[in-house]
């Protein structure tokens, strides 16, 4: 699998249909991964749709060297990053959560069943920022360590550190649930 370089060469070739397959395929990803550090799911997709528009007003930046992914992933960061340092803080609330659950049967049986990935999901959110960002896109991305290491700017065994502190204090924190690493 190239990550979408086969559809990207197809796109610069006059190929408009390639560059959705390209959105269709690493849209998803890049947008949890960005939101991994802005915590706000509209702002991630608004970078990652950012990062994108990127990739199609600059087409001479990306330049096959690394793999697609690990390229939108590389901006998508950097522009993560960038939101952070100048963004002003405001709380917004989602109407979904001021609003009152008229199903509280429903939303217990979600609860029950989203119970482990949430579990997981605080856990993570517990850990450094390096720490979830490196065990995002090696577990959840399925990077290589060496495109997770291009993305981060780190070395490969830097991101071996990270992961293997990373597990370690994933371990500390769920305690005894250590079937959710299962």
């Amino acid at each position: 699998m190239d990550d979408g370089a086969s559809s990207y060469r197809r796109f610069l070739n006059g190929e408009e249909d390639a560059f959705d397959e390209i959105m269709e395929q690493l849209f998803h990803g890049l947008v949890c991964f960005i939101d991994r550090y802005v915590h706000d799911m509209h702002t991630a997709e608004d970078i990652a749709i950012d990062t994108f528009c990127d990739l199609i007003v600059h087409r001479h930046r990306y330049n096959f060297k690394v793999t697609l992914k690990t390229y939108l992933y590389m901006v998508g960061r950097s522009r993560a990053l960038d939101h952070l340092k100048h963004r002003k803080v405001i709380r917004f609330v989602e109407l979904s959560e001021a609003a009152y659950a008229a199903d509280v049967q429903e939303i217990e049986e979600t609860m029950y069943i989203d119970e482990r990935k949430k579990a997981l999901n605080a856990a993570l959110e517990q850990l450094p920022a390096d720490m979830r960002a490196a065990v995002h896109l090696v577990y959840l991305e399925e990077m290589s360590y060496a495109q997770a290491a291009r993305v981060m700017k780190k070395s490969q065994k830097q991101i071996d550190n990270l992961l293997y502190r990373a597990k370690k204090e994933l371990r500390r924190i769920l305690g005894e649930d250590k079937e959710l690493f299962e």
